[in-house]
């Protein structure tokens, strides 16, 4: 038995899958160190590693598989999700990890691992042939990334990420909204996709669902602005700057 071979077969893995080849603790740790140290094997973080490829020298395990394994409940989401479906045109090196369980930030191999409080499991996948993937899909990413966008993305690649989508199940958007019954959010997610709307597939049906949930509250649509103008519609002060943002002229111009 060849156990780096063996372990090749896990992007991740800890003591206890060693130990089932040795059935003694102190020997299956004995043989992960003896790994490490002829760099056959690095260490993520505390009982989690992952292999080094023979073939590319760099780590098994990519971002995605590591976020995913952080804790029991951990799964990829936010614009870490969007790097996954291929939404973003560029390489971030922060990873978002939701989970149930917190978990201290950490970094390995040039990326930083954050720390995201999970408030429910719906809308969750874990694709098949991923590796072990747990990642929300691309309706519940879309829903966290604006809910959270003073915290994580910024408006404006959230407007970016909208510009790069081009099909959305209105189901799915509209029991993550319900899930997590904020006001700000309907209000928020009306205008961001109200620009899209045709490209989408959304009915006036779902506009017409989060103005009925947006009440008479008047809210700026993020902290991140230093001019900005009202908009009677959705009841918010928007970015002057928002019709010049990356790829979004033409569909926030039409609001």
């Amino acid at each position: 038995m060849n156990l780096y071979f063996e372990l090749l077969k896990k992007p991740i893995f800890k003591i206890e899958d060693v130990n089932q080849y040795y059935n003694n603790m102190n020997s299956a740790r004995s043989a992960v160190k003896r790994l490490m140290r002829d760099g056959m094997a690095l260490k993520i973080r505390n009982n989690m590693y992952t292999c080094i490829s023979g073939e590319t020298g760099q780590p098994v395990a990519n971002r995605f598989q590591i976020a995913s394994n952080i804790t029991p409940s951990s799964y990829v989401s936010h614009h870490t999700a969007m790097e996954y479906y291929g939404i973003t045109d560029q390489v971030y090196y922060d990873v978002y990890v939701s989970s149930e369980t917190s978990f201290r930030d950490f970094e390995f191999d040039g990326y930083s691992y954050h720390y995201v409080s999970s408030k429910n499991s719906e809308g969750i996948d874990q694709p098949a042939f991923s590796g072990g993937i747990a990642v929300t899909n691309l309706e519940r990413t879309l829903v966290d990334s604006v809910k959270d966008m003073d915290k994580i993305a910024g408006i404006e690649e959230v407007v970016q990420d909208i510009e790069s989508i081009h099909r959305m199940q209105e189901k799915r958007l509209l029991k993550y909204l319900e899930l997590y019954q904020n006001q700000f959010l309907y209000q928020k997610m009306g205008f961001l996709l109200a620009g899209n709307k045709e490209k989408l597939g959304l009915s006036d049906q779902f506009f017409d669902t989060c103005k009925s949930q947006i009440g008479k509250s008047k809210r700026y649509l993020t902290k991140d602005m230093e001019k900005g103008q009202y908009n009677d519609e959705w009841k918010l002060v928007i970015p002057a700057d928002i019709f010049n943002m990356k790829n979004g002229v033409n569909a926030y111009a039409r609001i």
